[in-house]
């Protein structure tokens, strides 16, 4: 003999946490009326509802929202993958605590997983020759994409291509490009 219908047990469950939490309309939202929630105020009544064998409800799965979060994980891996990659390119706490929301602490500990040193002081200032390669580079990037100067987010990229080819320290470059867009150099 087969036991209580289990999709029944958690149906009965999530109505009886939502009631008591006053979310009637997420009660109704799932088919239940007004009838069926007076029901629920009698703990006969759930007994039978919860240890019926037949099932007295169904399942649908809403394909865009599940899709939707199964993305979420695709994109969170890769926001971690791109938070080593600043950080390995030498990305300031500033720069990644803007662009992600991390607080210094866990951006303290991300470096100390990726075995980077601890960083003292700033970064050098950028040499002369330096400095021309990465205005030349950068202008030409930024025409030949059609960059906006105020799109942080491909401005970001942009600055880490320049970083890797380069061999400089992304929060270098970032400084740098900064300082040219608000001296009005662009």
């Amino acid at each position: 003999m087969s036991g209580p219908h289990p999709l029944n047990q958690a149906v009965i469950a999530q109505a009886l946490h939502d009631l008591r939490n006053g979310q009637l309309r997420r009660c109704k939202a799932i088919g239940f009326d007004d009838e069926d929630l007076e029901a629920l105020k009698h703990p006969a009544l759930i007994s039978v509802l919860v240890n019926a064998r037949v099932s007295w409800c169904s399942v649908t799965v809403n394909r865009e929202v599940l899709q939707r979060l199964l993305r979420q994980v695709d994109n969170a891996t890769q926001e971690i993958e791109e938070i080593d990659r600043l950080l390995r390119l030498g990305a300031s706490t500033e720069m990644i605590s803007r662009f992600y929301g991390l607080s210094h602490q866990e951006i303290a500990l991300r470096r100390s997983v990726l075995g980077l040193p601890k960083r003292k002081g700033r970064h050098p200032v950028l040499t002369e020759e330096q400095d021309a390669e990465l205005w030349r580079q950068w202008s030409a990037i930024v025409k030949q994409r059609d960059v906006a100067h105020d799109d942080d987010m491909t401005m970001l990229a942009v600055t880490a291509e320049l970083a890797e080819r380069m061999d400089l320290p992304i929060s270098v470059i970032w400084g740098a490009i900064h300082g040219w867009i608000d001296a009005g150099l662009v």
